[in-house]
Order: structure tokens, then sequence, then C-alpha cells
């Protein structure tokens, strides 16, 4: 369980759209995440020749995910495609291109974004994941967040999400999301059930988007409560927030 104290002063009690634009993000983020390795598994079946290198750009369409593996070109003018994970049903068929598909659109501007995005963010000392996601209002969105190096164990924190131009050339917000990395892990005794995680903000004053997506992708699938900006919020199994109380 993820544990820590409540602290800080009440803030402005956020609207029910803005919570629930944090849910609808989060949960579009999971769903990135989880489309990403599944694709990922999909291309490794077909025993390829060379595995996956560079960059997974996910984008969602009205029959569902497509994932395309590749890298930017010498020039950054193209965004060079070597393999193509569609999703069909529960599954995602794969294709391989050679020469390289060179695409222009979605895929190059997210690619420059995520390159602009890492090149900010800088190194780090464990795996991290990216993932870009169309705006609604325009231009993109681009997060940074801990990868899960152990099975069971989902990590929360020193996150980042970058809002960037169209082209994903330019920085327009820079979002850092939570400080440090808390590791949620199930209890040792697997005979014990867990009624949710708790943990608190120090850096806003509401819940995140990741907040949502660790609710949606952990297991089991459990609440967390959030405390932030003097206010107790509860994010329910489907990723759905709700202010609990406010402390006196």
């Amino acid at each position: 369980m993820l544990m820590a104290t409540l602290g800080g002063h009440a803030s402005t009690k956020p609207t029910v759209a803005e919570l629930a634009a944090i849910t609808a993000r989060g949960r579009m983020l999971a769903e990135y995440d989880a489309a990403a390795w599944q694709a990922t598994d999909a291309v490794m079946a077909t025993h390829p020749k060379s595995e996956p290198s560079g960059l997974y750009i996910a984008h969602q369409t009205e029959a569902g995910w497509v994932v395309a593996f590749g890298r930017l070109n010498g020039t950054g003018d193209r965004f060079l495609v070597d393999y193509e994970a569609t999703q069909e049903g529960t599954k995602f068929l794969v294709k391989s291109f050679d020469p390289k598909r060179e695409d222009m659109g979605w895929n190059l501007a997210a690619a420059k974004g995520m390159e602009t995005a890492t090149k900010d963010f800088g190194g780090t000392d464990r795996p991290y994941n990216i993932a870009a996601l169309p705006r609604t209002s325009g231009g993109m969105y681009v997060y940074l967040y801990p990868a899960q190096v152990k099975a069971g164990v989902y990590p929360l924190g020193a996150d980042v999400r970058y809002s960037l131009s169209s082209d994903g050339m330019k920085i327009v917000e820079k979002r850092q999301m939570h400080k440090t990395i808390l590791e949620y892990a199930p209890p040792a005794d697997r005979s014990e059930s867990v009624a949710g995680g708790y943990h608190t903000h120090v850096l806003s004053d509401i819940p995140e988007d990741t907040d949502v997506m660790l609710v949606l992708m952990r297991q089991p699938r459990v609440p967390e409560t959030v405390g932030a900006g003097g206010y107790i919020f509860t994010i329910a199994v489907d990723g759905t927030i709700t202010v609990a109380n406010q402390p006196k």
C-alpha cells in the first residue's frame, strides 16, 4: 500500500468536469500502455530477424489501437516504420516493412515530441516508458513515467507530462506530476485482501493522470485514495474520481 501523511492547505475544490478530464486522460494513458506492451509481444511472437528498437508510437482508431515501431530518419522529416501492430479484437496483427515505411503524419509529430520531451527530461537511473497522446485543444501530451521492472510491483512517481505544439517541436507546458517513486506491491500473504492504496501529493492540489493509470493497470485492481490540496479524493476501479471529503 502507498502510504504518506496528509498535509498542506485547502485549495479550491476542483469541478466535476476537471476531475472527469483527469479520468479521461488517465484511461487513455492506461490503454496506450497496454496496447504498447501487447503489440510488442505480438511483434516478438513473429520471431523477427531483429527486435523492435527505437520508438513505439500508439494511436487509437475507431477499430482499435495501432502501434508503429521505428525511428526518425537522419534529417528528422520522416518516421521510418519497421513494424506495425494493428488491434483486431483482443489480438494484434503484425506487418513488417522492408524497405521501411516513411510516415509524415501523427507518427512523425509524436516521434519529434518524444524526442523534445526526452531531451528536456534528461537521463534516468531506471527504465522509463514514454507515451504521446493528442490534446483535445490541439497539440499533444507526452508522458514520461517509470516502467514496471518487477512483476506484480507497480511504480508511481517521478513522472512528467509535457504539453507540446502540434509538430512536437515546442514545449508549451511542463507538469511534474509526482516527485518521488513509490512502489505498490500486493501483500506477501496472498490470503490477505487489499482494500485500496493511499498516497498524498506535494506538487499539486488534484489527482494526476498517472494516479488513474495506476488504478487501472495494477492487479488486483483496487481503489486509490489521494490526499491533495486539503481534500481527499477517491479513484474508483474504473478510474472515476470523487471528492471524499475536506479535512477540517
